[in-house]
C-alpha cells in the first residue's frame, strides 16, 4: 500500500485559526491506495512459507538433493488472501554454476494452479498426489516435477517462492518458469519465499 496526501493547508489557513485544526485538515486528506499488480504483492507480509525439513537460511538435508532421494522437501504455508484463486510455487538457484561467479538461475521446480485452499505439500510429493487441479511446468533439466539441489561447486542458495494469484493460469502447456512468470503479471496479490542452502558433501 502507498499513502497519498493532498496538502489542504492553504485551503484551511483562513477558515481554521488554530494550528491543530490545520494539522487535522492535512491528515484527513491522506488516503491509502493499493499498489498495482505485477510480481510484487499488495501485502507481502501476509503469506508465510516454512518447511519442517529446514529453517530459513539453513541447510537443506541431503535426502532432498541429488545426493539423496532427490525428493521434494515438505512445505507448509499460511496467510493466503481470501481473494486468491490459485498459487504458484517456483524453486530456483541463482548461484549457478558457481556462487563465486554466478552466470544463470537454475530452475528446479515449477508448480502452478495450486488451489488457494491448499496449505502445503508433503515431502516427496508425486505428480499424482498433488492437490487437485495443480499443474507442473518444466525445470531446467527439461522435465516436469522436482529436481533437487545438485551444485557442482560451492554452497548455493535455493529460493522457494510462493505466489498467491487472483486468477488461475489457463492455456499453458508444460510452461517454463519464464512463461509462468509472464502469465501471472498483474495477478499477484501476495508473495513470500523460503531460502535454504546446500553444498555437496565429499
Amino acid at each position: 500500500m502507498q499513502v497519498f496526501c493532498v496538502n489542504t493547508d492553504r485551503q484551511q489557513r483562513n477558515s481554521a485559526p488554530g494550528r491543530l485544526h490545520k494539522r487535522w485538515a492535512l491528515l484527513i486528506s491522506c488516503v491509502l491506495v493499493p499498489l498495482s499488480g505485477g510480481l510484487h504483492a499488495e501485502d507481502p507480509m501476509t503469506l508465510t512459507l516454512t518447511s519442517d525439513a529446514f529453517t530459513a537460511g539453513g541447510d537443506i538435508p541431503s535426502q532432498y538433493t541429488c545426493q539423496g532421494d532427490d525428493s521434494s522437501p515438505p512445505l507448509q504455508w499460511s496467510g493466503v488472501p481470501d481473494q486468491a484463486r490459485s498459487l504458484v510455487l517456483i524453486v530456483d538457484d541463482p548461484d549457478a554454476p558457481d556462487p563465486a561467479a554466478p552466470r544463470m538461475t537454475w530452475v528446479h521446480w515449477v508448480l502452478y494452479n495450486l488451489p488457494a485452499t491448499a496449505g502445503g505439500l508433503p515431502a516427496g510429493v508425486s505428480s499424482a498426489a498433488l492437490p487437485a487441479g495443480s499443474e507442473q511446468g518444466v525445470n531446467d533439466w527439461k522435465r516436469s516435477g522436482y529436481g533437487g539441489p545438485c551444485p557442482p561447486v560451492g554452497r548455493h542458495r535455493y529460493f522457494h517462492k510462493l505466489y498467491a494469484l487472483d486468477t488461475r493460469l489457463e492455456g499453458l502447456n508444460k510452461p517454463t518458469k519464464a512463461a509462468v512468470e509472464a502469465a501471472m503479471q498483474g495477478h499477484v496479490i501476495a508473495q513470500t519465499e523460503l531460502v535454504g542452502h546446500y553444498q555437496k558433501g565429499r
